[in-house]
């Protein structure tokens, strides 16, 4: 049981950041306008670009299994400062800041499921133990 939890979790947590990926690309141009919003003029292009890439890079390594530290890892390089810049709710005016400071909290909530991920790894279903138990035959050597 404890392994289908696992898989489901990851598949759970694969999807928030592959949908994160499509709609920062469906959504380009809105994307780099709510850049500006926050005050992310340095490099949009680049940044979204890097940002875009380590979500669907880290989004399928969870998905599949691979690597799952490396992944997390990955995806928290993106999502701290990400949660930090766009949900401080303690610079926003207080009629706005229990919605800001809610949306803050659901964030640390994944980063701390990401830090599960690399305290736990991947689990008994991933590409990455069917690699380590898949033997090659002998005349294949």
């Amino acid at each position: 049981m404890k392994d289908i939890v696992d898989l489901l979790g990851r598949i759970f947590v694969s999807i928030m950041f592959l949908y994160e990926a499509y709609d920062s690309i469906y959504y380009f141009d809105r994307t780099k306008e709510t850049m500006t919003e926050y005050g992310i003029n340095w490099s949009q292009d680049f940044l979204l670009f890097g940002a875009i890439t380590l979500l669907i890079v880290g989004g399928l390594m969870l998905l599949t299994g691979y690597r799952v530290t490396i992944a997390a890892i990955l995806l928290l390089i993106y999502y701290l400062p990400i949660t930090f810049i766009v949900h401080s709710w303690w610079n926003e005016p207080v009629e706005l800041q229990r919605k800001d400071a809610i949306d803050f909290m659901q964030n640390l909530a994944i980063i701390g499921g990401l830090m599960l991920l690399i305290g736990r790894g991947s689990g008994r279903y991933s590409i990455k133990r069917l690699f380590a138990t898949t033997r090659v035959p002998r005349k294949y050597r």
